[in-house]
């Protein structure tokens, strides 16, 4: 007698059997009156051998986090472990390096460890789009939007960066702005960056701004050190910018420092903006208006979605969580009509 003869008997899905087994309190009373009848009736005996079978087929979940820079992510992840250990769920944690492909270190990582699930924190759409079809487990991606790739094992919940992006330069304008850069990210279309970008295009075009990507764009990687680097080039290429706007509050960071070490002061002399909301945001000096993504928000869907798809078959979520932009002392208007 094993657990699938248990679900053909009673007429319930292997799942259903398992988490009646395993004392699961998410089933209704008449499931689980059915499946103790046929357990009693065929003499099985459930909670060691359901327990073995547990252990034997899954393990920990797994929440793969793409850059070791990003204090966004720190932010959620810990806000995850909280959540998941508050359901009794142990978790592997693996940082991948901004550039790896974390789609094949999850169809590595499911033969190897046999995780019950997949949490990925940031992800790169074109190694989704080209090799996620071989993993079948359960996953949610968070801070990327996958609705377009139709997985059925894959949710995901995100802000809309092209909104929030579009907000920022709005904001920007009204202060009397007319010469912005933007740092951070690269133009590939898989990419969030490119989704901040675009919002930046929508809103120089709807305000008649004038914005030539060559000069008054500087690529980069999401961490301080190459925030500081690139506002120096976007500064040799554009020295005339009157706001930054870094698609990263790590990368706006390194970039307040590298102003300030070229004695121009913040908002004086430049404006400054971010995007993440990250508590060191709100501690620098001058506090940095930043767009907030909501890290609560974003762990509790991502965390609540994958457990119930680890316990039933239920088709993918692909939600838009809110965003707020922060106005707080980094920026200044210039016409002093408009109060940030």
């Amino acid at each position: 007698m094993t657990i699938k003869d248990i679900a053909r008997l009673s007429g319930y899905s292997l799942g259903t059997v398992s988490r009646v087994l395993n004392n699961h309190p998410d089933v209704s009373e008449k499931a689980r009156q059915k499946v103790m009848a046929v357990v009693q009736e065929m003499g099985f005996e459930p909670n060691a051998n359901a327990k073995h079978l547990k252990m034997r087929t899954r393990t920990a979940i797994a929440v793969l986090v793409k850059g070791s820079h990003n204090l966004l992510f720190s932010d959620i992840l810990e806000k995850v472990q909280a959540k998941f250990a508050a359901s009794g769920e142990e978790v592997y944690v693996a940082y991948l390096d901004e550039d790896a492909d974390e789609v094949q270190y999850a169809l590595q990582l499911a033969r190897q460890r046999r995780p019950k699930g997949f949490l990925f924190l940031g992800g790169d759409m074109e190694y989704f789009r080209t090799g996620f079809e071989g993993l079948e487990d359960p996953c949610v991606l968070l801070t990327n939007n996958a609705a377009d790739l139709g997985f059925p094992n894959l949710s995901s919940f995100s802000t809309d960066d092209a909104a929030a992006a579009e907000e920022v330069i709005d904001y920007l304008f009204a202060c009397g702005h007319q010469k912005i850069g933007v740092l951070g990210g690269n133009l590939s279309i898989d990419q969030i960056s490119y989704r901040r970008l675009r919002g930046v295009y929508h809103s120089v075009k709807k305000n008649g701004l004038a914005f030539d990507t060559t000069k008054q764009y500087e690529p980069c990687r999401y961490s301080m050190e190459e925030g500081y680097r690139a506002a120096g080039r976007l500064l040799q290429k554009e020295p005339g910018l009157t706001a930054i706007f870094a698609l990263g509050d790590v990368i706006a960071l390194g970039a307040m420092r590298a102003l300030a070490d070229r004695g121009l002061k913040i908002p004086q002399d430049i404006s400054v903006v971010g995007y993440d909301g990250i508590v060191s945001s709100e501690y620098s000096i001058p506090r940095l208006t930043t767009v907030r993504q909501d890290a609560e928000q974003l762990a509790d869907r991502g965390v609540r979605t994958l457990l119930q798809n680890i316990h039933y078959e239920l088709p993918p979520v692909h939600e838009s969580v809110p965003f707020a932009l922060l106005r707080r002392e980094s920026v200044r208007s210039l016409d002093g009509k408009h109060n940030p």
